[in-house]
Parts: structure tokens; C-alpha cells; sequence
């Protein structure tokens, strides 16, 4: 019976549909996602804990969006194409409005897979200078080739690594539908072309990865010290509500913005002292008092690597701190 039934589809050349609508459906996220509204006009997505995964579907950052009576701003566009396209479908349950324009905050897979589906949307995307040629390097082709490994079939051949329609050359500020927008170029500090939004009459402040909330930050092999000068811009913005790169909104922005200040601070102070001291890490590392960090989550898979990743770069740079 099944045979017939195949053979009348081929037939009737219904068989490419139905193989379409396989893949479209293979491809779809069942993750949850809902919109979180964190202001009069502006929301945002919460990724998963971890690392991406197939049990996350790649689903481990956040992503913001801003409702004008003009159209729709965008701050990233998460992990994949199918992550993004049911962002999209939460914003249609709120809006019909057009999606005017995608800020991305930096080029680290997580937070721009999913551009392809504002694009195809109408959307112009703008992300930093700095960020230019960022698709075209061998490093994002390596990246790539991991996510498809890692998230198929949410990450695969069709998955398309889009560079920005502007770039902007430092802070930018905007107006659309009666919303003012304050973009803060903040790099180099989680990546060299970090980039912050500030809702102005929301007061609501999307961090990109520049804040981890609730977890120790990856720091890797950032420039600490202008990581640490970037908080102190964010700062002074003084939001209501700060949206980062990971974890749960914060209505407390000044105090979890500190936290990540001086978290950098103390790896800058104890590693820059051990460097100068020529005291090897492995000795440095255990000598340090982790006891304000060590119960948080991701310590394990970040703090050692942070760590020895600025021992690094403050031995090279000298320790002028």
C-alpha cells in the first residue's frame, strides 16, 4: 500500500514536496524560546546554559529586539538560520511591523548564524569596522566546519556567513519611530568589534558578550585592560535593565557590570603579579585565592583558561597596571 502510494506521488511529481517538507521539518528547533519583554518596547530571547549542543540545539545566547511604529530593530540573530527563524516567528505574534535593521554585536558564531533569515526578511545589517572580513577568515571557515559537525542539521551547507551591509566606524547614535538609539562601540574586549545598543526611553542596555550574567565570563585571550574600560562606558549609561550576552536579564545592571569589571581586574591583578615575578602559572594558578568564583557556573571550563591566557598577554605586554 505504502509502495502504491509512493509511486502515485512520483507520478504526479509530488514527490519533491513531500521530501521538502521532511527537511524543512528536520531542521525545525524544538528547544523553548519565548519573547521576554523587558521595557515599553523592547524584548528579548534567553538562551540554555552550556556550550552548544545538539541537547540546546545551539540555543546558548541572547538576542534582542526593539518595536518602533516604523519597523523592527534586531540585536543578533542567535546560533543558526532555524534558531533565528523562531525568533522571527515570536516577533510576528507581536508585530507585523517590517524588520528594518540587524545591530550585531560581534562575529562569534552564537550571535550572527541566524542573520540570513533577517536578511531574507528586508533587514539591513549593521555591525562595527572592525568586524570587516570577519566571514572571509580561515579561522571562520574552521568555525563553521566545527558547527556543522557539531549542530547538523541546524548548522549546515545552506547556512550562510553574511557580512554587515554597513559598517560603522565607532559610537553611533539613531532615531526610528519616535525611539532613540545609542550603539557604543566597546571593543577590542570580548571580540575587537564589540558592540552595545542603549534603548534610550526604555533605558535598556543589550551587553552583547562584554557581560556574562550569572557565570564566569570567557575571556580567552581578550585585551582585559580595554575590557575593563568598556564596562566603565557602560556604566555611565546607567541602564534600568542590561540584557547580556548570556544569562537572565538583570535589573540591577550597575551591580552585575561591576562583578564583571572586577572579576577582569583580579585576573589582571594576581596573573600580571605572578608574571612579573616570573612565578610559573601552574604554581600562580593554585597559589590564587578563587574562592569568590569557584561556585559559579562554566568556573571549570573558563577560569583556568582565562587565567592563563592573561598571564600570557600580561607577560608580553609588561604589567603596568
Amino acid at each position: 500500500m505504502i509502495s502504491r502510494l509512493l509511486l502515485i506521488l512520483t507520478l504526479f511529481g509530488l514527490m519533491p514536496a513531500v521530501q521538502a517538507a521532511d527537511s524543512a521539518d528536520a531542521t525545525a528547533v524544538t528547544v523553548p524560546m519565548k519573547a521576554v519583554r523587558v521595557g515599553t518596547h523592547s524584548y528579548f530571547v534567553q538562551g540554555l546554559p552550556g556550550a552548544a549542543s545538539t541537547e540546546n540545539q545551539g540555543f546558548m545566547s541572547n538576542a534582542g529586539f526593539v518595536i518602533t511604529r516604523d519597523g523592527v530593530i534586531v540585536f543578533d540573530t542567535l546560533a543558526s538560520p532555524p534558531l533565528a527563524k523562531k525568533m522571527l516567528g515570536l516577533i510576528r505574534k507581536i508585530t507585523k511591523q517590517p524588520i528594518k535593521r540587524v545591530i550585531v554585536s560581534h562575529y562569534h558564531a552564537d550571535h550572527f548564524y541566524g542573520l540570513q533569515v533577517f536578511k531574507a526578511e528586508g533587514a539591513e545589517i549593521w555591525a562595527h569596522r572592525a568586524a570587516e572580513g570577519a566571514t572571509r577568515s580561515e579561522d571562520a571557515a574552521l568555525r563553521l566546519a566545527q558547527r556543522k559537525e557539531a549542530l547538523f542539521p541546524w548548522v549546515d551547507d545552506n547556512t550562510q556567513l553574511l557580512e554587515a551591509d554597513r559598517f560603522l566606524e565607532g559610537d553611533t547614535d539613531f532615531e526610528m519611530g519616535g525611539l532613540h538609539f545609542a550603539l557604543r562601540y566597546v571593543g577590542p574586549a570580548h571580540s575587537t568589534e564589540d558592540m552595545a545598543m542603549m534603548v534610550k526611553e526604555d533605558s535598556v542596555l543589550y551587553a552583547g558578550d562584554l557581560v556574562f550574567r550569572g557565570r564566569v565570563p570567557y575571556v580567552g585571550d581578550a585585551d582585559s585592560r580595554a575590557w575593563i574600560g568598556a564596562l566603565d562606558t557602560l556604566i555611565a549609561l546607567k541602564p534600568k535593565v542590561l540584557i547580556p550576552g548570556h544569562g537572565a536579564p538583570s535589573r540591577t545592571p550597575r551591580t552585575d557590570l561591576v562583578f564583571t569589571r572586577d572579576y577582569l581586574q583580579y585576573l589582571r591583578t594576581t596573573m600580571g603579579q605572578a608574571a612579573r615575578d616570573f612565578i610559573p602559572f601552574k604554581e600562580a594558578y593554585a597559589a590564587t585565592d578563587w574562592s569568590k568564583y569557584r561556585s559559579m557556573p562554566a568556573f571549570n571550563e573558563s577560569n583556568r583558561v582565562n587565567a592563563y591566557n592573561q598571564y600570557l598577554r600580561l607577560e608580553q605586554e609588561g604589567f603596568t597596571d
